[in-house]
């Protein structure tokens, strides 16, 4: 699983991704909400952990917003604020779920588990899209215009990484600690990574993986 934590506490937000990441789920962390409302648009997360109070654009604001782009991911909001009134502007504004600080770490996992489950149940597909593919997540293939495009499973999980950072400049080693998880050689000298990406390359074109400097890579 991976999540998006848009908490702008640092202490808060440093501890949380620490305890998420002893649960083997993956977070990233935005500290306002324009960040907030742009990560969560531009890359596919299973589930977002958002703060109402944040600064620029509250969480409110972001919540409607990723809405309105029609972002179906589940939204988990965290405020101080209990009153019934809070509670109900808060789900009112299209949140799935409401935690008041300080909750439990282990309750806010239980709950991500929960939505997760949940929305996979009610989606016929988890799709992503990338470039002119579309990513079928729970059939574990890539299609074109309907047509299979065949990947090892090395190569899809590869693509479904760079397509989870899309527009991100994503480092040879990241992609070996994220998607190989127990290489243990030189990743500078390793051509693995440079051999999977030009099977990518030649499945669905030279166009869809650009190479930055030697060791950096990006989707767009």
């Amino acid at each position: 699983m991976k999540v998006l934590v848009i908490e702008d506490t640092q202490d808060l937000a440093i501890w949380l991704v620490r305890f998420l990441a002893a649960k083997d789920i993956s977070a990233d962390i935005s500290a306002d909400g324009e960040d907030g409302t742009y990560k969560a648009s531009t890359k596919y997360y299973d589930a977002i952990i958002l703060d109402i109070n944040l600064p620029g654009k509250n969480g409110l604001e972001v919540c409607r917003d990723l809405r309105k782009k029609e972002k179906d991911v589940p939204i988990i909001m965290l405020t101080s604020r209990n009153s019934k009134d809070d509670v109900i502007i808060g789900l009112e504004s299209w949140a799935d779920d409401y935690l008041v600080k300080p909750f439990d770490y282990d309750i806010l996992v239980a709950r991500l588990d929960a939505l997760t489950r949940r929305n996979l149940k009610n989606k016929s597909t988890a799709i992503l899209k990338v470039w002119k593919y579309e990513m079928d997540l729970e059939a574990v293939k890539v299609m074109d215009d309907k047509k299979v495009v065949h990947l090892s499973h090395l190569e899809f999980e590869l693509l479904k990484y760079f397509a989870q950072n899309k527009g991100k400049v994503i480092s040879r080693q990241e992609l070996y600690e994220k998607v190989w998880w127990e290489f243990d050689g030189d990743f500078m000298f390793s051509k693995t990574v440079d051999v999977y990406i030009w099977y990518l390359r030649k499945k669905l074109g030279r166009e869809i993986i650009e190479t930055r400097k030697w060791f950096w890579y990006i989707i767009q």
